[in-house]
């Protein structure tokens, strides 16, 4: 007999539907009010914020660059100016694929193949919504991506201004250069200041007022759709606000440009200047001792800045980077010569100061020295000597057994202590990069240099040759014409400076850059004026070192030749420049001032491997310095 089947409960069944029905109610409700509530909270409570997110997701900032501030020269003429150019542009976040996309416009020569690498680089280090500059375009290269620009999303083309050099090379080491701005150069700018901007100064005048010359950068709000495609742009809008703007106008934030500079060159000398050069390495500073003012800065060879400023290709800069005459060494600020003898005027008037020598008294010059107690033979550059000389003499014939002397006398210390008034050692303060110190050696100099037992720090012998600017003793041309201008102004210090004033780039006020005074040597006028007639002589006189490159002008100069060895002679050995090669030949250098009465120019010229200075600097300097008087009437010259 089979068991019986239960009947089923169906009181019990309805209970559990209606349990179950009343639970999904209660969790619908729940959801409900929880729906109400975010609904409530995105619509009222927080309505102001999301509107304001929605309004980001619609506009788009563009940025506004500014227009780089032009550069004159004393006179009013343009060294630097801005022209319309066409940039190639990248916005990183709408490129899908960045290889592919430079691949192609490598392909279609609007990118450098050697530059791809660089390029990606940079691009990485930028934000995903900033532009990046890729490449300056012909018009032909703009018309030739027109046409496929459909092809390249995320990339496109804009109208810009390409810094423009009128005389190329001229001044090129003063003026310096703009380039596009590096990953370095993104670690110490302000990123928003350049968001629109792809160059940015990288030396000279160019790098050193760059806070001044780049401006302030500008922005405007653009309609743009979910791809990005501007819908509407505030610079070409003239109806009124409408429901697309949320009612309200878009804006713009016109960039300011920057400011203009005025710089102290004087053009037409600075071309003098860089014809007296050519052909050789070397460089001519120019001064104004009154306030001064830099009249001319020539570092040669120089380089073109406008191949920086439309872009250089590596292999192009490799090939000037490596060039052995070194163009873009700015020979004027950079370069350390040993200054010769035309560091003796400076340590003549040291030796009238600390009354070493009597100025009337005379000493035999036989060619050569020897330290008390010593063999070795110190050898002046006129073998059979100079005879009787006194300080006069020794200054116009460049006599060096004098001068050996003369430092044995002073001693170390006090040469250092002179020098260094002077400014050598130290950089002059000119508001460019590279400058360097040179060296005023000394024995705490020598001894944080080399590692020598204490008695052996500094040695008779090594005061003996900086008597006459050899050993360690290095200046740079900058130290030398500053040094010769405070010679002529008889003490009187000034900062040399390249900027003397300064244009609103919208308004066009000027606002002038005093001078900057350093203090005054204290120092007797007979002293200066026994100096300024030795060097008077030097051009003058007969036996003068730079008697015959002054010969005949209109106006008397004071100056004084200088002949830097490259290497040392042994002691029985002659040197013969025609078997030396070329580039180990000695430095000619020669320093001036004019007119002798009342200064109103002093300069440095040194020529690399050219020889004595009578023979290749001081000629230079005559070309510079007729060029300066010679139909000028150099009194309006006066700013």
């Amino acid at each position: 007999m089979s068991a019986a089947v239960p009947l089923k409960d169906h009181w019990k069944e309805q209970r559990l539907f209606i349990s179950r029905l009343v639970a999904a109610a209660v969790i619908l409700l729940l959801l409900t009010g929880l729906l109400v509530y975010r609904l409530v909270q995105l619509q009222v409570v927080n309505h102001q914020v999301f509107a304001e997110l929605s309004q980001g997701n619609r506009l788009r900032i563009e940025p506004l660059a500014p227009t780089r501030g032009l550069v004159f020269d004393r006179n009013g003429k343009v060294l630097v100016d801005n022209l319309p150019a066409w940039e190639l542009v990248l916005i990183p976040e709408q490129v899908t694929d960045l290889d592919a996309t430079l691949d192609s416009l490598v392909n279609l020569g609007l990118v450098a193949d050697e530059n791809r690498a660089a390029l990606v680089q940079l691009v990485r280090s930028h934000r995903r919504f900033e532009r990046v500059m890729l490449s300056n375009l012909t018009e032909e290269q703009a018309a030739r991506f027109a046409v496929r620009r459909h092809q390249y999303p995320g990339v496109d083309i804009r109208e810009g201004l390409i810094r423009h050099y009128p005389y190329g090379a001229v001044a090129a080491h003063a003026i310096g250069y703009v380039a596009s701005i590096s990953t370095a150069d993104l670690e110490l700018i302000e990123r928003r200041e350049y968001a629109a901007t792809s160059h940015i100064g990288k030396t000279g005048v160019e790098r050193g007022y760059e806070h001044k010359l780049h401006g302030t950068v500008g922005y405007r709000q653009q309609i743009v759709n979910a791809q990005g495609r501007v819908l509407l742009d505030p610079a070409s809008r003239t109806e009124a606000p409408s429901a697309a703007t949320g009612g309200s106008a878009l804006e713009t934030l016109w960039p300011v440009p920057g400011e203009n500079m005025v710089l102290s060159l004087d053009i037409d000398l600075q071309l003098a200047a860089e014809a007296a050069l050519a052909g050789s390495r070397g460089a001519i500073v120019a001064i104004d001792p009154r306030n001064g003012d830099v009249l001319a800065l020539v570092s040669a060879p120089a380089f073109d800045a406008n191949q920086f400023a439309t872009g250089l290709s590596r292999q192009d800069f490799r090939e000037l980077n490596s060039d052995l005459d070194k163009p873009l060494f700015n020979r004027a600020l950079t370069g350390s010569y040993p200054p010769g003898s035309v560091i003796k005027p400076f340590l003549g008037l040291a030796a009238l100061y600390h009354g070493i020598v009597d100025p009337t008294s005379r000493a035999m010059c036989p060619g050569y020295f020897v330290l008390p107690g010593h063999a070795h033979r110190y050898r002046d550059w006129r073998p059979q000597g100079h005879g009787l000389v006194d300080l006069h003499d020794a200054i116009v014939q460049s006599c060096d057994v004098y001068y050996y002397r003369l430092a044995v006398e002073l001693g170390i210390d006090n040469i250092e202590q002179f020098l260094k008034s002077f400014g050598f050692g130290a950089p002059t303060g000119l508001a460019i990069n590279g400058e360097q110190r040179g060296v005023v050696p000394s024995r705490e100099w020598k001894r944080q240099n080399f590692s020598r037992p204490e008695d052996q720090v500094w040695f008779p012998g090594e005061t003996v040759i900086a008597g006459i600017g050899q050993g360690f003793t290095l200046v740079t041309p900058l130290q030398l014409a500053h040094a010769t201008a405070t010679l002529a102004s008889r003490g009187t210090i000034f900062q040399p400076r390249l900027v003397i004033a300064s244009e609103d780039g919208v308004t066009g006020e000027r606002e002038v850059i005093e001078p900057i005074g350093m203090g005054q040597l204290d120092i007797e006028d007979a002293q200066w004026q026994y100096i300024h007639d030795a060097m008077l002589g030097v051009t003058e006189e007969l036996r003068g070192s730079g008697h015959t490159a002054m010969l005949g002008t209109p106006y008397r100069v004071a100056g004084k030749t200088g002949t830097a060895q490259v290497f040392s002679i042994a002691q029985e050995e002659k040197y013969d420049a025609e078997n030396v090669e070329e580039r180990l030949r000695d430095h000619g250098l020669f320093i001036a001032f004019a007119p002798v009465e009342n200064p109103v120019i002093a300069l440095a010229v040194v020529v690399e491997n050219g020889g004595g200075g009578a023979s290749a600097a001081a000629p230079a300097a005559r070309a510079v310095l007729d060029a300066f008087f010679i139909g000028t009437e150099y009194v309006t010259r006066e700013h």
